[in-house]
């Protein structure tokens, strides 16, 4: 090929690259997202790749990006787009597709993937402090805390030495999954190493709050003055939620009051905190009275505000309230979000008013994004109610609105089949559950395996016990 030749087509595929990139690029990115979705949703792992290129699918960090964030449950269906995408020419995987991966196999305890994830990056030198703050995190939700402490010891192996943001990243990791005691000791251990800032600090009260240890929360927080750290705005809200889960929010009243006197006002998060707690108390008047009073100061009420009064509401069974509250939302342009949906489903599902709730929300989803725990809400109100036909209709929406099923959804709508003893339905998903590289949890395969024994299908059971022991096993380590 001539050099003229070779300068026309490279300008060919630069000028088409472009186009393509400037000409309705964030109408592209979502068209070329919901066509992938549609791809992933119904193609299995092993015939992925052919798909993807009979659609003339290009990556694109966008688009990549986009899908990965989608596909956060779906394991190691994700991490098969992943890899593809990274085959794919004039392409590169950015920071944040990596992050969004190790979130996403991390999950479903895919340690030894997610190590091979972090090895990449290091090749391509992208590690940063986040990406071991994630692994930090995911460590400690699955209760694995030494090894949460590893990785940030190993840090410095991998030529990302850490630092104050790491430090918290860990507090943070260890205190969020109930592990303050770790937390704390390893404060006492290192704070001369990494001074403490007033994050520090309060990602501790936090987890002593969570604890409930109120003595060791108020113990912190004077520590936190004495070393000349001055409480800030986060701080002080921190202090009135552990305040409140104590039971004792006239202390935290009196706490809002020094902030106050101090220039540091109040914020939306902090009313809606004691708005919640008045809630739980029953003390419905005192939670509309500190609504109020947050308008009149001039904070504007966010959804979270609007949420603890609409559970303040739930919680003594003013359900018209609730309907008032939310029009209201609607008149000043305050969106509900899935938590919303879920606090009125919760209520109308514990008071066994079902067919309510389905009414609720058959209305919800036209105005906000169900979550994981809308769609297992009501897949398991609908099994509760031996009403499998509607589950599995709630089970074909949520695949239709593209969105990928957990862990706790797969289980729900398995146990349900096995109580009505439709084990092939429930043999279908469990195969599915295991090809998207997500390990069921021992009730709920146990619970199949004693109906495939009870009806004499060993063959069965012994195909889904291999495809089990398919999966990647847990190393503690890389």
């Amino acid at each position: 090929m001539s050099s003229f030749s070779r300068s026309k087509m490279y300008l060919r595929l630069m000028f088409g690259r472009r186009m393509y990139s400037s000409k309705g690029a964030a109408q592209d990115i979502t068209e070329v997202t919901k066509k992938i979705s549609k791809i992933l949703m119904s193609c299995p792992k092993l015939g992925l790749d052919t798909v993807l290129e009979q659609n003339g699918i290009r990556a694109s960090p966008e688009v990549v990006e986009e899908v990965l964030k989608k596909f956060e449950n779906a394991g190691t269906l994700a991490y098969t787009f992943f890899e593809w995408a990274d085959r794919q020419r004039h392409y590169e995987h950015t920071v944040k597709a990596y992050h969004y991966m190790i979130e996403s196999v991390a999950k479903v305890r895919q340690y030894q993937i997610m190590w091979d994830l972090v090895n990449s990056m290091r090749k391509k030198g992208l590690l940063n402090i986040e990406t071991f703050c994630i692994i930090m995190r995911r460590y400690a939700r699955a209760q694995k805390v030494e090894e949460a402490v590893y990785t940030f010891n190993v840090m410095e192996k991998y030529d990302v030495p850490p630092n104050l943001a790491a430090f918290n990243g860990l507090l943070s990791a260890l205190c969020k999954s109930k592990n303050v005691r770790k937390a704390q000791e390893i404060f006492d251990a290192m704070k001369h190493q990494f001074v403490p800032d007033s994050k520090t600090y309060s990602i501790l009260l936090e987890g002593w709050g969570r604890a409930p240890n109120l003595p060791k929360a108020r113990e912190l927080f004077r520590e936190m003055e004495r070393a000349g750290c001055e409480p800030d705005i986060v701080t002080y809200g921190i202090m009135v939620d552990t305040l409140c889960k104590a039971c004792r929010v006239e202390e935290a009243v009196d706490i809002i009051k020094e902030m106050t006197c101090r220039g540091i006002w109040p914020t939306s998060f902090i009313y809606s905190v004691l708005i919640h707690t008045y809630g739980l108390d029953n003390r419905i008047e005192d939670a509309i009275e500190t609504f109020l009073e947050m308008e009149r100061n001039g904070v504007e009420a966010d959804v979270a505000a609007y949420n603890a009064l609409i559970s303040a509401f739930c919680k003594v069974n003013r359900l018209q309230n609730v309907y008032r509250v939310l029009n209201e939302m609607h008149s000043k342009q305050v969106k509900p979000n899935s938590r919303t949906c879920n606090i009125i489903l919760g209520s109308l599902i514990s008071r066994e008013d079902t067919d309510e709730a389905f009414k609720v929300f058959r209305k919800m989803i036209h105005i906000c994004e169900p979550d994981a725990d809308t769609y297992t809400m009501m897949i398991k109100m609908f099994c509760g109610r031996d009403d499998l036909e509607m589950a599995l209709k709630v089970w074909k929406y949520m695949k239709i609105k593209q969105f990928v099923p957990s862990m706790h959804t797969f289980s729900v709508l398995i146990e349900g089949l096995c109580g009505k003893g439709d084990v092939s339905e429930a043999c279908v998903l469990m195969e599915e559950m295991l090809e998207r590289g997500i390990r069921p949890g021992r009730h709920t395969f146990g619970k199949l395996r004693q109906l495939l024994l009870k009806e004499g299908r060993q063959d069965v059971l012994e195909f889904l016990s291999k495809k089990m022991n398919l999966l990647v096993k847990e190393p503690l380590w890389d």
